[in-house]
């Protein structure tokens, strides 16, 4: 079926909570690296599932329970349609983000290594891609290496290449910066990687939303995404193994759903993904990402990727012409983020007083405080476009840091 044409005046109306005003102006959401606004289509999926279909999902025999359960896992194979995973029981559902990264680190690497092993970072990593391998650090001995970033914000690959050795038990990087908006080389860093025997998972969390995803051209071992990027509800996340990883991975949490038999003294495990996903599942939030993703898949992605670069690109020429704006991160191919500082005031000041103009952008380390360390400040706003926004949104930002240069003139 043909994608919907692109038209931002249509796509915007899909999106309620646009047409809404804050302090008095008109709503200029800008803050959608750090959680994307919901379609009508998310929100009437996940209204009618709760009005008319709600159920416990899988062993139920009852007509409502069959219903919600063929809801449930054909939110899964849209999942893997989006990922272009090559089997079902290598999409899982977690509770977001951060909990596939934990579930890889304590199901895929705890079992195995051994003090002295290396896990390889980059220096943009956002916490979530950050904590669990603390974890290893304080716990199992493991090493942490962090690839360098050039002065441009990319990735610097000959350096990321050198960290590579036999102790190197797994590479962990983002596909694109929160911060910066750095897309990195992932077929490069996959085929380094695999050179030397190492799996690789990319923190896709934002890359998803402003890039095609397709796991088998690259090769990966291991992609993460998050639902509330992706126009989805939160409490929801994806995580892509390849099958022969989630063969030998042992089981992330107990309870139900996750076994095939439990016994006094003996218990086996139900095969993946419901191995790993213990427990009533989140039912109506994996139906809302659904729901997400058949709406985003409908729509013209390419056409919605090039607007999203133009609003990237005018909006940075315009700050650039503010000699009082520094930006952070501007790599050749980057997505739609623009980090920045305001001279002389501190970011969480920039979105307060922007606010006040209803302007909304996010300030702060962005959980990303070894990025900020390496930028030297420990703050920056940011502004993140999604394909709803607007030249129009440029311009009321543009408009906003001129008044918060005037209150502190």
């Amino acid at each position: 079926m043909s994608p919907r044409p692109f038209d931002v005046a249509r796509i915007r109306a899909e999106f309620p909570i646009l047409a809404r005003s804050v302090n008095g102006h008109p709503l200029t959401y800008l803050d959608n690296a750090a959680s994307a606004q919901k379609p009508r289509a998310v929100i009437e999926a996940m209204r009618e599932v709760m009005e008319e279909e709600y159920a416990n999902v899988h062993r139920g025999v009852h007509y409502l329970s069959a219903r919600a359960t063929l809801r449930f896992e054909a939110a899964r194979e849209t999942a893997r349609r989006f990922l272009n995973a090559e089997k079902e029981e290598e999409v899982l559902f977690t509770h977001g983000g951060t909990e596939a990264f934990n579930l890889i680190a304590s199901s895929f690497l705890e079992p195995t290594i051994e003090p002295g092993d290396e896990i390889v970072l980059s220096e943009m990593e956002h916490h979530s891609n950050i904590v669990p391998w603390h974890f290893l650090r304080e716990r199992k001995g493991a090493v942490l290496r962090w690839a360098a970033l050039k002065p441009d914000g990319s990735l610097d690959l000959d350096h990321f290449a050198s960290l590579l050795n036999r102790r190197t038990r797994l590479v962990a990087t983002s596909h694109m910066s929160n911060v910066l908006g750095t897309v990195t080389p992932a077929n490069e860093i996959v085929h380094i990687a695999h050179a030397h025997g190492v799996p690789v998972l990319f923190d896709g969390c934002q890359a998803a939303v402003h890039r095609r995803i397709d796991v088998r051209a690259l090769d990966c071992d291991f992609y993460v995404a998050t639902g509330h990027k992706l126009f989805g509800p939160t409490g929801i996340g994806l995580l892509y193994a390849k099958a022969r990883h989630l063969k030998v991975m042992r089981p992330y949490q107990g309870g139900g759903e996750m076994i095939r038999t439990v016994g006094f003294d003996k218990i086996t495990y139900a095969a993946a993904p419901h191995r790993f996903e213990a427990g009533t599942p989140p039912i109506i939030e994996a139906i809302g990402l659904g729901a997400a993703l058949e709406w985003w898949m409908g729509e013209d992605r390419d056409a919605g990727f090039a607007h999203e670069h133009d609003l990237l690109t005018y909006t940075a020429e315009r700050l650039k012409e503010l000699n009082w704006i520094r930006i952070f991160g501007e790599a050749e191919g980057k997505g739609a983020i623009i980090a920045f500082e305001v001279e002389g005031v501190h970011a969480h000041d920039v979105a307060t007083i922007i606010d006040s103009r209803g302007v909304a952008v996010r300030a702060g380390h962005h959980c990303a405080q070894p990025l900020m360390q390496r930028l030297g400040t420990p703050a920056t706003a940011r502004a993140s476009f999604a394909i709803y926004n607007t030249r129009e949104d440029a311009d009321r930002l543009i408009a906003a840091l001129h008044h918060v240069r005037e209150v502190f003139a």
